[in-house]
């Protein structure tokens, strides 16, 4: 059974940083795309980043291009997201997703339907 858990959100004043982190049971991440996603309420679900750490595939949203950085941990099967420059329109729900590699993570975006097992989120706010 796959698990996804993620970790890490909270409470940041603007400019500050925070480490996501989204970590697996049930299956080997290095095998798959892994997405991370965001949400507030009233807006369909954002792409933020992605990595396919077998495929090579990259993406960031240009909201966070050169202030999030999306990387993979074998060791503990996990994936992280460094936030940094956090701006108040970052506030949200982060949510990780794992699909099929080659499927989910593209160089030019993700989609939340190409990703079939989604963790429960964290909530990241960012406010003075």
């Amino acid at each position: 059974q796959v698990q996804l858990v993620e970790s890490g959100g909270g409470l940041v004043q603007p400019g500050g940083s925070l480490r996501l982190n989204c970590a697996a049971s049930g299956l080997t991440l290095r095998y798959y795309d892994i997405g991370w996603f965001r949400q507030v309420p009233g807006k369909e679900r954002e792409g933020v980043s992605c990595i396919s750490l077998s495929g090579g595939s990259l993406y960031y949203a240009d909201s966070v291009k050169g202030r999030f950085t999306i990387s993979g941990d074998d060791a503990n099967n996990s994936v992280y997201l460094q936030m940094n420059s956090l701006k108040p329109e970052d506030t949200a729900v982060y949510y990780c997703a794992v699909g099929d590699s080659g499927h989910g993570c593209h160089a030019a975006g993700t989609r939340s339907r190409d990703y079939d097992s989604w963790g429960q989120g964290t909530q990241v706010t960012v406010s003075s």
